[in-house]
């Protein structure tokens, strides 16, 4: 059965991007960038590819799920589908359509579509923000891969955000690199 993977950076005090939706406040590092874009290809989005040099098939993801606040910014800068290369689903009510035919716009119960997409043959599904649609789909989430910048943010977009649920994950593996960053992967427990 596929997988739901929330794959996600964040600062210390566990912000995914500040008040205004920034996440440019978190140090990069060629090292890190080049090794997660080989292991990752497809969580680049489409229009950054070129610049990376990627042509490289998905190796983990081919299904994105992304909440408003994640889309909302491709959409400013007149990218309707952000990832050509991953099947797309925007989870929003507040966006009443959206003009390309290659993404869906997903109005009701995202869970229920979590669980369908899980049912269906291929690889697994890529949940990339925000922090509201991954509290909704908490349940849902079997593994995250976590890149833990040493950053504090102060306030901003919460990696999670909901009710109050205590949901224990068991770290599987973990990789540090010259930025101070560091990537672990949780499964589930």
């Amino acid at each position: 059965m596929r997988k739901l993977v929330y794959y996600i950076g964040v600062s210390i005090d566990g912000y995914i991007a500040g008040p205004g939706g920034e996440y440019d406040f978190y140090p990069l590092a060629d090292d890190m960038t080049t090794w997660m874009n080989a292991r990752y290809p497809e969580t680049v989005p489409a229009h950054v590819r070129a610049h990376f040099g990627l042509d490289a098939p998905n190796n983990r993801f081919d299904t994105v799920l992304m909440g408003r606040g994640t889309y909302q910014p491709a959409l400013d800068a007149g990218i309707t589908s952000p990832y050509t290369h991953l099947r797309q689903y925007v989870v929003s009510t507040t966006i009443p359509e959206i003009a390309d035919p290659t993404v869906d716009l997903v109005s009701g119960d995202p869970v229920e579509l979590v669980r369908a997409l899980k049912k269906e043959d291929g690889l697994d599904i890529l949940l990339c923000g925000g922090g509201k649609l991954a509290g909704s789909l908490l349940p849902e989430i079997d593994e995250m891969i976590v890149k833990s910048y040493p950053v504090v943010a102060g306030a901003g977009v919460s990696a999670f955000s909901g009710a109050f649920g205590p949901t224990l994950f068991t770290p599987a593996a973990s990789r540090s690199f010259s930025n101070g960053a560091t990537v672990t992967w949780y499964d589930r427990a």
